[in-house]
């Protein structure tokens, strides 16, 4: 039999049930308990050293297949490749080390963010004990102020407000009531008569009853959720892993044909054949990729720092690019987390607040101010956010609030309590009488009003006013607004029973306010960004369903009356996973939604093969933003829970940062793919034109050459390709998504046609030059050969490092010399590729001869017919896109 929850029971029935009473536990109870039961604390995360970090990046499977590579290469002599391998793999560990260093300190914020000390009952007696001293059935007293040391079924309430949006997201306080509820299955956020461990005591006091302590809490669930989610695989990652494999296998094979027709020819030794195949190895794996890919991050990390968002995880920035959805939370996220007031209906009429002008002696105004627990410090204003939105409103049209409550002290008063839904408040006027100010819901308040001020005049309330004041009520509630109303008399003493009965009737409506925690003023603008790039929108909250709407439709996330689109928590509860993920689509708003549920939607969305980017700042949303492609946190108002738990942090809470960085990530892809592109058709072209030497008996490419090219040309070149500028039109392309790779978009394609050409163009040249030598000795031509085929391959890739500025544009397009460090590259580049050939001593040493004019005529129009060839494809290309 499934146990009744402990909001619906009886408090009697709760003391039976965890064998305590109103007198608390004995001490001797309370130590049995603790070492039964452990102290009232989160797990401890366990953290990884710095050398495991650095240990764990060689675990990648391309790093693995560099380091077999340089292995290789140091047995068999050459060790400057073994070397140049070596740097490239260690500088990839530590930037990797470098930024994760700080990774994973979710559960460990959690544990810092509970109360230190709490003050309990025992043995009848009020003693204030460590929070994580707690036992369940402690019986715990609250004050204003308080953070709620562990999970609590209330059972005497005065007043009491707690703010739960870390946990629920909802941003206005909730009111709680010591009642047992009938309702099963309630939200966090319904649970009235409940309060959870690390939320915070905004208005009034309590006592309760610990039922949950530690890892059993509200928060500790989370804490287990974060500990029990897995790791998400970017898709940089499945793709540098998928590249890696493939070019693995290709390589092998390539380097055994090699090897096994160079042996069934008899043409070379076994150990030059060995050597032969090794070097076409080298020039197939392209060692600088890793590092390239890191750079590029690394840059685009520095990049999006000074834009404020900060990458926690280097993949993270590639991520962004590929991101389909964005769920992003509301409170404090879309919203400024703020209560602020936004209209006022005064003299029955309702306005703009921003268009209120109001006099000292103004009703309405004095009573937003007397009939209020706001405290006015050095430090702002301290109390209960709706209160203080009523203060800063009228601080912020410069009316004297100090004056008037200075003036108009309070000398009696009957505290709001959730069951009548009011406040009074009595203040002695000039004349010697008394002002009694009154605030409530309106429902509650209109039913003791006789009288209404309109136009300083009092007049009769009637049955078409109050049905009127009524609809204008339920108007602003369905646009999101809270509302409250206001109303006072005037009576010649003070009443001697300070009762509603005696104090709240026959009062003067002075008018209502309209309050909203109002939407960032920039988050509608990145909305429509986020939708004109192909990318979703979602909000999701702890607010009802009604608020929730309201907000979204003002943002632009659903259309007015889309109300299909909105989904509430437990209607999602309704749903099992598979029907859920068939439906997802439908909704773009969820309401009173529990932690689990914001998981469940990011979980629904990657089964569609999505790209979900999370965003959010409360404790409740570090388990989705852990299990989302990429946990986007709130640097000023988020919790170091879901700083901790998220892959990159936004340090200005700015939503539209995010559209930024989806920008960064796109570019930072684009580049990457830019960078493969170039490497692996330079790569493919060294294989092709070993392979057919080898096949064509002709005198092959020493390993040297092979190696210096790819020092030259894989490195300088391809990291400045890493940095071009922004390609236009980015923002409106549509998101790659999850099953997109490096390949995709004609790259492959570009590789292969590329590839060809550069062999094809090198073989060319090696023909021309030993066809029609200059020198008619048959060494010395075959000398000249091999230097223009090493002069062309290397020269080739340099202007194609132009080609691949971009996939398909032209290259008259993206700006020729745009880049400054592009063309510094280049020109070192080919100053160091010229140096082999040009300068006495080095020539010898790379086994090249001295090239004539003429011959470095062949060589520099044969590279440069790359650009003119690959130019006239991609017309083509654009003219079949269109």
């Amino acid at each position: 039999m499934a146990k009744i929850p402990m909001y619906q029971q009886t408090v009697a029935a709760i003391y039976q049930d965890l064998q305590t009473s109103e007198q608390g536990l004995t001490d001797a109870q309370a130590q049995e308990r603790l070492a039964q039961h452990g102290r009232n604390a989160l797990n401890q995360q366990q953290t990884t050293s710095m050398l495991q970090k650095f240990i764990a990046q060689f675990k990648d499977f391309m790093i693995i297949v560099l380091l077999v590579a340089a292995l290789i290469a140091g047995l068999t002599g050459e060790v400057v490749d073994a070397v140049i391998i070596l740097i490239v793999v260690v500088l990839n560990a530590i930037f990797g080390v470098f930024q994760e260093a700080k990774a994973e300190e979710a559960i460990s914020a959690l544990k810092e963010m509970s109360a230190p000390n709490a003050t309990v009952q025992r043995d009848g007696q009020i003693l204030t004990v460590k929070s994580d001293e707690l036992v369940v059935g402690d019986i715990v007293l609250l004050e204003a102020g308080d953070i709620i040391p562990a999970d609590l079924r209330l059972i005497d309430v005065a007043s009491l407000k707690v703010e739960e949006s870390a946990l629920t997201g909802e941003s206005v306080p909730v009111e709680k009531a010591a009642g047992t509820l009938e309702v099963a299955d309630l939200a966090i956020g319904d649970r009235t008569n409940m309060a959870f461990m690390n939320s915070n005591v905004t208005y009034g006091r309590a006592t309760g009853v610990v039922i949950a302590t530690g890892m059993q809490t509200e928060v500790g669930r989370i804490a287990g959720m974060i500990e029990a989610a897995d790791e998400t695989t970017t898709p940089l990652q499945a793709n540098l892993t998928q590249l890696g494999k493939s070019l693995t296998i290709l390589i092998l094979v390539i380097a055994a044909i090699v090897f096994g027709m160079g042996m069934w020819r008899q043409a070379e030794s076994l150990i030059d054949m060995l050597l032969t195949a090794i070097s076409l190895a080298v020039a197939a794996i392209p060692e600088g990729l890793p590092a390239i890919v890191t750079i590029t991050l690394a840059l685009g990390t520095q990049r999006m720092a000074k834009r404020h968002a900060i990458v926690r995880k280097l993949p993270a920035v590639e991520t962004l690019g590929s991101t389909d959805i964005i769920a992003s939370d509301k409170t404090g996220t879309l919203t400024q987390n703020k209560m602020t007031v936004e209209k006022v209906h005064e003299n029955l009429d309702l306005l703009d607040a921003h268009s209120v002008d109001f006099d000292q002696e103004n009703r309405l105004a004095q009573v937003m101010i007397l009939s209020n627990d706001t405290k006015i410090t050095p430090d702002g204003l301290a109390g209960d956010p709706t209160e203080t939105a009523l203060v800063q409103y009228q601080l912020d049209r410069q009316y004297p609030v100090e004056r008037v409550l200075a003036d108009r002290p309070r000398v009696a008063e009957i505290p709001f309590d959730s069951e009548r839904k009011l406040m009074s408040t009595v203040h002695p006027l000039a004349d010697g009488r008394y002002l009694i100010a009154v605030k409530g819901a309106p429902d509650e308040l209109l039913k003791r009003v006789t009288r209404v001020s309109l136009n300083g005049e009092i007049n009769p309330f009637s049955a078409a006013q109050r049905t009127m004041v009524l609809n204008t009520n339920h108007d602003m509630a369905t646009q999101a607004l809270r509302v409250l109303a206001f109303a006072y008399r005037i009576v010649d003493e003070i009443p001697i029973e300070m009762t509603s009965t005696n104090v709240e009737n026959d009062l003067i409506l002075a008018g209502m306010v309209g309050m909203i925690d109002p939407e960032r003023p920039e988050v509608a603008q990145a909305v429509a960004d986020a939708k004109s790039a192909g990318i979703r929108p979602l909000m999701i909250t702890g607010d009802h369903r009604d608020t929730a709407a309201a907000i979204a439709t003002r943002l632009g996330i659903i259309d007015k009356g889309e109300t299909d689109a909105v989904i509430t928590g437990a209607e999602l509860d309704d749903m099992d996973d598979d029907t859920f993920a068939k439906k997802v689509g439908d909704y773009a708003v969820y309401a009173r939604v529990a932690p689990e549920h914001k998981v469940r939607i990011v979980n629904a969305w990657q089964k569609h093969g999505k790209v979900v980017a999370m965003t959010g700042d409360g404790v409740n949303d570090a388990p989705a933003l852990k299990a989302a492609d990429i946990g986007i946190g709130m640097g000023i108002t988020g919790t170091e829970v879901s700083k901790g738990a998220s892959d990159m942090v936004l340090a200005d809470d700015n939503f539209s940062t995010i559209v930024v960085a989806v920008e960064e990530g796109r570019k930072v892809f684009a580049n990457i793919q830019k960078a493969i592109q170039y490497l692996l058709s330079a790569n493919l072209g060294e294989v092709l034109t070993l392979f057919m030497m080898t096949m064509l008996g002709w005198q092959i490419l020493a390993p040297v050459h092979i190696l210096w090219i790819n020092l030259v040309t894989d490195t300088l070149p391809a990291i400045a390709l890493g940095v071009e500028p922004m390609e236009k039109n980015i923002m409106q392309q549509k998101p790659r998504g999850r099953q997109s790779n490096f390949f995709s978009g004609g790259v492959f394609g570009g590789i292969v046609y590329q590839g060809l050409l550069e062999g094809a163009i090198t073989l060319g040249v090696y023909w021309i030059a030993i066809t029609y030598p200059v020198h008619q000795a048959t060494q010395l031509a075959h000398a000249d050969a091999l230097t223009m085929a090493f002069a062309t391959l290397g020269l080739i890739q340099l202007f194609h490092a132009f080609n691949s500025k971009s996939i398909h544009g032209s290259i008259f397009t993206v700006g020729l010399f745009k880049n400054k460090f592009f063309n510094w590259a280049i020109v070192i580049a080919f100053a160091l590729l010229a140096m082999t050939i040009l300068v006495p001593g080095l020539n010898s040493m790379f086994h090249v001869a001295h090239l004539d004019g003429f011959q470095w005529g062949i060589v520099l129009l044969a590279s440069f017919l790359m650009i003119v060839i690959v130019e006239i494809v991609k017309f083509f290309q654009r003219r079949v896109l269109k």
